[in-house]
């Protein structure tokens, strides 16, 4: 008995927050002209959205912003080539000595994300921590060739295609750049 009051309890102010959500009248400025209440939601609701909310944030607070440079959507249309290179592309591995091909396919707008995001990922990370990556177009996507030294070779079996094209540091800021109109 205990635990479902506990449960009303908590799923309550959720539900009361969602129904607020959608009710016509609802003073968005108030809510932003005020710190954020420790009991308020923190997440933003959506991933790509997320990132975006955050470079415009940092953008904002940059008094040398140049706004005739910003290019939002270039962000976003990036974003989407993350989700779909994430959630929509068919993945392969291939051993082969020394490491892994992966041969990742897609079809229309999932097969081009595959190709940018592979070739990128490839020119970027190539030779870092010494590991050897090599990208090639496919009909289908691209093929992505990773070897790597004898001691990482459980790690690159582990890590999988997705956890590869997640390994360096260097997305937040390649994210703000494409936001700035820069070549990453």
């Amino acid at each position: 008995m205990f635990r479902l009051a506990l449960l009303v309890g908590l799923t309550a102010p959720i539900g009361a927050i969602a129904q607020t959500a959608e009710m016509p009248g609802m003073d968005h400025h108030a809510m932003i002209s005020h710190p954020r209440d420790a009991a308020a939601p923190m997440d933003e609701g959506q991933s790509a959205f997320s990132a975006i909310q955050q470079v415009v944030g940092l953008l904002e607070a940059d008094p040398t912003t140049d706004w005739s440079k910003v290019d939002i959507e270039a962000l976003r249309q990036h974003l989407i080539d993350m989700d779909n290179v994430t959630l929509h592309a068919d993945v392969k591995n291939e051993p082969v000595a020394g490491g892994v091909r992966f041969v990742v396919t897609g079809t229309g707008p999932v097969r081009d994300s595959i190709r940018r995001m592979v070739t990128a990922h490839a020119t970027t990370m190539n030779g870092i921590g010494g590991w050897m990556f090599a990208a090639s177009e496919s009909d289908d996507g691209a093929d992505l060739t990773v070897l790597v030294p004898p001691a990482d070779e459980a790690k690159l079996r582990g890590l999988g295609f997705i956890g590869v094209m997640t390994r360096g540091m260097h997305h937040q800021m390649h994210h703000l750049m494409i936001a700035r109109g820069q070549t990453p």
